[in-house]
């Protein structure tokens, strides 16, 4: 499973990259965590679930119709710091997100 962690810039967005990666791994799930920014949308190919960072709600209706139509499935994470975020819990996001969208 890929999955890409997105923030408004792609800074914050490394650090749940990383935990989530620490957390797939401890868990035995095969998953690649990317990190990036809302602007590299187009370009994330083979992805199959988006983490999307709380403070874009805003933008989460484009964010979702966009990735519907790659039939990608998108989360939103927890509006805390990202360095507070529980990356087995981001993962366990990502999981449920994508059966759901199967």
């Amino acid at each position: 499973m890929k999955i890409l962690v997105v923030c408004g810039a792609g800074a914050s967005s490394t650090f749940v990259a990383l935990k989530v990666r620490s957390a797939a791994a401890a868990a035995g799930v095969d998953a690649v965590v990317a990190a990036g920014s809302v602007s590299q949308l187009d370009l994330a190919e083979g992805v199959d679930v988006v983490l999307v960072g709380a403070h874009l709600a805003a933008a989460l209706p484009a964010l979702r119709q966009q990735a519907a139509a790659s039939g990608v499935a998108v989360a939103v994470l927890p509006a805390v710091s990202p360095a507070s975020i529980d990356g087995a819990a981001a993962l366990g996001l990502a999981l449920e997100a994508k059966a759901a969208a199967l």
